[in-house]
């Protein structure tokens, strides 16, 4: 098997960016819930359970400072405003897949 070079300071710095942003409660749930497809704040309220307006608001700017959510302003009337997943957004989808099977099958709760 070839041997494959591993920067190890650049890929502990993308995944130290990537929980910085992942890590934080509830985005991993928004990102989920966006992959059905866009959504309005309200709608986003409801799928994430226990979420304050205030928390959403927060972390759907985050998400989207990040480049993983979209936010869309339809002049209306009404006004509305629907979020949704970037390309870059999209593709967290297969990992948050694989990292909470991976999870399920290796971290003990206690």
């Amino acid at each position: 098997m070839a041997e494959i070079e591993h920067d190890l300071h650049r890929c502990d710095a993308a995944v130290t960016l990537a929980f910085s942003v992942l890590g934080k409660r509830w985005n991993g749930m928004i990102v989920s819930s966006l992959g059905g497809g866009p959504s309005t704040f309200v709608a986003l309220r409801r799928a994430v359970a226990g979420i304050s307006d205030t928390v959403l608001s927060d972390r759907l700017a985050e998400l989207a400072d990040a480049g993983l959510v979209a936010r869309t302003v339809d002049a209306g009337p009404p006004v509305t405003v629907s979020y949704a997943l970037t390309p870059g957004g999209e593709g967290l989808l297969p990992i948050l897949d694989d990292l909470g099977t991976w999870a399920s099958a290796n971290l003990v709760r206690r």
